[in-house]
């Protein structure tokens, strides 16, 4: 998820920088928005290290890219911490004359505020009125805690820990953990086949796709075993860092088997995004092979097991397996090619997307249809890797829902 941070300027401020570091480990995409006043209590640099996103606190900076309204509309969710008597006071009011106060007005994700000063300041009648006027406005509120102030003083006031920040917080998404309790595994990558010590069959997959779709299952609460098969680094940056994916490489197709098969021991749902070579080379050469003296050159190839339909024949009940196929199709043809591919393979469902030489592989976007176990097409997505890969995570929660809810933890 795309997460703003609003941080005021309250000496809770340190725990703050925590809750954003919790939200790092999750695997969301943080941006951090202090007030003036919060930078005295933790400076700049500390909150642009812990995001790993540029922070300012001025409306007047990056104005080509309107940030004040960008933040807003990307966000997903919006949390200020600490949330100040002041800070409460001019969200009540509505003032926007802070990069925080544009933010809140732009935008239509959900708000969550954790209240954090003295217990006179928060039972004043004026604070009590500003609260009441943004629980009415839908704003989710997160404590504030009895216990120790500053000063030596005690009472109600005390911003909550971040773990139940971040918990209330998560909470107010709808459908962020639509796939918690699950076991999920996902293969990506392209194997590659050796000819040689130097030389492979191999394709084109980047392992994208398949690392969006990893990572949205982590996002919505699901533990995520991710076979990634010549992966680059850069690609899997971000699920290395969520604690919920679990990471095994994979070379070759048997390879890929093996990994998929050890950890699909308890899988809920199997994901199969990887590009798998259909052959592989029959004698592999120790050495080199050299071109000299010859004029051509012929591999005797065999074929490689069907790993999908292996799981499909050897699942266990409740198990959803899904499949993806890329075709070189378009329109009905296009349909009927993964509906024939569905039958062959058994899945629960079928992600279909059309491939060429600028298509599927190796661009930000993608596009693809969704078959389910009668052959309909229940979807149809284009956009970002992402979009595609929480797109079809709703299918494979509305597929568990319909057949098997014992095992579909919502």
């Amino acid at each position: 998820m795309f997460v703003v941070v609003g941080v005021s300027g309250g000496v809770a401020a340190y725990k703050s920088v925590h809750l954003v570091r919790l939200l790092i480990l999750a695997g969301h995409e943080v941006h951090v928005i202090p007030t003036q006043d919060a930078l005295r209590f933790v400076g700049l640099s500390t909150w642009e290290s812990i995001s790993r996103n540029p922070v300012t606190t001025s409306v007047h900076d990056d104005v080509a890219q309107v940030r004040h309204v960008a933040l807003g509309r990307a966000a997903d969710l919006v949390i200020v911490a600490p949330a100040t008597a002041n800070t409460l006071a001019r969200m009540a009011a509505g003032l926007a004359d802070n990069l925080l106060g544009t933010t809140l007005l732009a935008t239509s994700a959900p708000v969550v505020v954790a209240p954090a000063m003295h217990t006179e300041m928060w039972l004043h009648p004026a604070t009590q009125h500003n609260m009441a006027t943004l629980r009415g406005r839908g704003v989710h509120v997160v404590g504030p805690g009895d216990g120790p102030l500053t000063g030596g003083d005690s009472g109600p006031g005390r911003m909550s820990e971040p773990e139940e920040i971040l918990e209330a917080a998560l909470a107010a998404v709808p459908g962020d953990a639509d796939l918690a309790g699950l076991q999920v595994v996902v293969s990506a990558g392209g194997t590659r086949e050796p000819i040689d010590p130097v030389r492979f069959l191999g394709n084109r997959s980047s392992g994208r796709q398949g690392v969006e779709v990893a990572l949205a299952a982590a996002r919505r609460g699901a533990r995520v075993s991710l076979v990634a098969a010549h992966v680059d680094a850069q690609v899997l940056a971000e699920a290395s860092r969520h604690p919920r994916v679990q990471i095994t490489h994979a070379g070759t197709a048997m390879e890929l088997r093996d990994a998929v098969v050890a950890a699909a021991v308890d899988a809920d749902v199997i994901v199969m995004v990887a590009a798998v070579a259909d052959y592989r080379v029959l004698k592999i050469a120790d050495d080199k092979m050299s071109k000299q003296g010859q004029e051509g050159l012929t591999l005797d190839l065999i074929q490689n097991p069907d790993i999908l339909a292996a799981l499909v024949r050897e699942r266990r009940p409740g198990r959803t397996i899904v499949g993806f196929a890329a075709e070189s199709a378009t329109g009905d043809e296009l349909i009927e090619k993964g509906r024939a591919k569905r039958r062959r393979k058994g899945v629960d469902l079928l992600a279909v997307n059309e491939i060429g030489w600028d298509k599927g592989f190796e661009t930000p976007d993608n596009e693809l249809l969704i078959l389910n176990a009668s052959d309909d097409v229940v979807a149809r997505v284009q956009g970002s890797k992402r979009d595609v890969a929480n797109a079809l995570w709703d299918a494979v929660v509305a597929v568990r829902d319909h057949t098997h809810p014992e095992k579909h933890s919502l």
